[in-house]
This record gives structure tokens, C-alpha cells and sequence, in this order.
């Protein structure tokens, strides 16, 4: 038992000083990450997909497929 908790310790320290997830915070000088919208034939294709899986409903469907060819 002495011996996993000295373990546990170890890889704890070895990840909060080795540039881990906790060491490695960065405020507002980080790169800039691209935000991708999918296509508007992806997103036509995701709506008819969830409209046959009855997630939404076909007034749901039309409304949401207008929306999305007025952007066109």
C-alpha cells in the first residue's frame, strides 16, 4: 500500500509539473481555433436524418429546411 500511494504521488507530481493539463493554462494569448460550419447540403442531410428517426417532426423538418435554403 505504501509503496501505490508513493506511486500515485509521483505521477501526480510528474503530471502537474511536466506541463499537464493543470500546468498548462493559458489566458487569451493562445492560437485561435477555427470554428467550421458544416455545408448547407451536410446540414440538410443531418436534418432529413434526424426527421426519419422521428427526433423531429415533418412541420419541424420544413420549418427547419426553409430556414436553412434562405441562407443560400
Amino acid at each position: 500500500m505504501k509503496n501505490f500511494i508513493l506511486t500515485a504521488s509521483v505521477v501526480l507530481s510528474a503530471l502537474l509539473f511536466s506541463g499537464g493539463c493543470v500546468g498548462d493554462v493559458k489566458l487569451g494569448g493562445g492560437p485561435k481555433t477555427e470554428v467550421r460550419r458544416p455545408t448547407l447540403g451536410q446540414e440538410l442531410i443531418d436534418l432529413q436524418k434526424a426527421r426519419d428517426a422521428g427526433v423531429i417532426t415533418p412541420a419541424e423538418f420544413d420549418a427547419k429546411r426553409a430556414e436553412i435554403m434562405a441562407r443560400k
